[in-house]
């Protein structure tokens, strides 16, 4: 049997606002926006446009505890790792399309990482690993 991770969850406070975040900011496709009307809820699943993996189910918030949760999923450590096949390309486009990156741009052993901040506050790193 073949195991693979299929979706990751992000908690979010509105799906709309996080579909134009993830779409419009950051490039993603939207693979699927469906009501479930007997759970009066969306699901909602973006991913880097090309993706073959891990796609990202958008879940919005409901209740004191979820929403309490809201951008800050793991405790302020970075949440999410983007891979790129050109580090710059994207660091340059998400700075001009007003992404806040928290931590700049440096050279590892590893690859070129910068860590940003979604529109919640949920860290991420953009990297583009070595070869």
């Amino acid at each position: 049997m073949k195991q693979y991770l299929g979706l990751t969850a992000i908690v979010v406070r509105d799906y709309d606002e996080a579909i134009e975040f993830y779409t419009q900011t950051l490039g993603f496709d939207l693979v699927e926006d469906t009501f479930l009307p007997e759970e009066q809820k969306r699901w909602v699943v973006v991913a880097p446009r090309g993706a073959r993996g891990c796609q990202i189910l958008l879940a919005r918030a409901v209740g004191q505890e979820q929403t309490s949760h809201v951008g800050n999923q793991t405790g302020g450590r970075v949440s999410f790792f983007l891979y790129t096949d050109d580090f710059w390309r994207d660091y340059r486009a998400y700075q001009q399309r007003g992404v806040v990156f928290v931590r700049e741009p440096k050279t590892e052993t590893y690859g070129t990482v910068a860590v940003f901040r979604d529109l919640y506050g949920n860290l991420w790193d953009l990297l583009e690993p070595s070869p």
